[in-house]
């Protein structure tokens, strides 16, 4: 499907061009204009003293290919540069064969700790393995059923200012789902036993978001030839930069999450989770870039990130919210793994695209063309015929702050 000149269509004929392509429904068209998916007694059922539902841009960044299968990518932000450069890395990436991608198996891991212990409670605990991983297999019937378990369990003893604790380190294979409640559910059935065993108080039951057994990594080279050599250039720069500076790592870090949280919002996902795990895992050791940018034989740029990805394409706010399954449908992923990987070539190509702008001409030309229709709203701008009056006299002049948005919007006027 050809979706060029995608971004100049009105709204209309964008959901068209979906339709057209198969990636959504008459009911899933409705859904995405009418502005009322999430009904206000579905709202005030997911969560505690709801007043109202607070609504942002449902986007799509088309032409992405990922292992060689081609995804319109949902994203839900309200930040404007943001689509626009993920789309334009894609397309970018196409004529080197777009994204590679790997994922590995979704093992979620779960903590127990275990206070008041004695000396001799961690041996207590590993000769009655057997019978701890059996007691937590009877609380993992529900995700067995569609071919996940419990797959391990680690023992350690630390010492705090509180004293000893063991700590009983859960894996839990959990398919297609985030895991949480149900890796917190097995821990909390295998807590007695535990203490029992170790003749301690079991305390924290919960799952750690540090989700190392759960990682995604995806690849992709850009053609020296198609992005420039400047640009080539100016990406391994700006890629030194924050490898070798904590200041400009956090905001490079933060750049590859722009697109990543974008998409765990739009398809129903946990993104405070993903954050915490992506930003705990790039602190293993010393706080460094979850992407990496070298040179190949033939001088082309290459571009790699990995980091944890705990993310599901069944339960939880996926089930209930009907924009979150609008947004599972348009991506088209067959399970969790799937769309880990294609959320990491969104990571990957959302830095691509900062590095770029950043390495060549500075962030804040593109950034605030595309900031135009926002400026234009701020300056007073309702109509959508004002914002495209006052977007197109900035572009004429060049300048796009809040200044000249004002001053264009106050000459339209008269």
């Amino acid at each position: 499907m050809d979706f060029s000149g995608f971004y100049k269509l009105p709204v209309k004929e964008r959901l068209a061009k979906l339709r057209e392509a198969g990636k959504i429904g008459a009911e899933d068209e409705k859904l995405l204009l009418d502005g009322d998916a999430l009904k206000m007694g579905v709202a005030d059922r997911m969560v505690e003293n709801v007043v109202g539902r607070f609504h942002l841009p449902f986007a799509v960044a088309p032409g992405f290919v990922v292992n060689g299968k081609e995804y319109v990518v949902p994203m839900v932000i309200e930040e404007p540069s943001v689509v626009a450069a993920a789309a334009n890395a894609a397309k970018l990436a196409r004529g080197s064969g777009g994204f590679s991608a790997e994922a590995d198996e979704p093992v979620m891991v779960g903590e127990m700790q275990v206070v008041g212990i004695k000396d001799g409670a961690k041996q207590k605990v590993e000769e009655a393995r057997e019978r701890i991983m059996a007691k937590a297999a009877e609380f993992a019937a529900g995700v067995e059923r569609y071919g996940g378990g419990l797959r391990g369990m680690e023992v350690r003893e630390i010492s705090t200012a509180r004293g000893k604790m063991l700590i009983l380190m859960f894996e839990v294979d959990v398919r297609d789902i985030m895991g949480a409640n149900t890796v917190n559910t097995i821990l909390e059935g295998a807590a007695p036993l535990v203490e029992e065993v170790s003749g301690g108080k079991v305390r924290l039951r919960i799952l750690t978001n540090l989700a190392v057994k759960r990682k995604a990594r995806a690849k992709c080279v850009w053609k020296k030839e198609v992005v420039g050599e400047a640009v080539v250039e100016g990406v391994l720069d700006a890629y030194e930069m924050a490898a070798n500076d904590i200041y400009r790592c956090s905001t490079h870090n933060k750049g590859i999450m722009n697109g990543i949280d974008a998409v765990a919002v739009a398809t129903g996902n946990d993104w405070r989770a993903v954050e915490a795990g992506a930003h705990s895992f790039a602190a293993i050791g010393s706080y460094k870039p979850l992407t990496k940018y070298y040179k190949d034989a033939e001088g082309n740029l290459v571009g790699e990130i990995e980091l944890p990805l705990a993310v599901g394409t069944v339960g939880g706010a996926i089930n209930i919210n009907p924009l979150a399954q609008v947004g599972q449908k348009i991506l088209g992923a067959n399970g969790a793994r799937e769309l880990s990987m294609v959320m990491a070539a969104v990571g990957l190509a959302q830095n691509f695209a900062a590095l770029r702008a950043l390495g060549t001409e500075g962030i804040s030309k593109g950034h605030m063309k595309l900031h135009a229709k926002n400026l234009a709203v701020i300056a007073g701008a309702h109509t959508a015929e004002e914002i495209d009056a006052v977007v197109a006299k900035m572009k004429e002049s060049g300048t796009y702050t809040v200044e000249n948005a004002k001053k264009v919007y106050g000459e339209l006027k008269k």
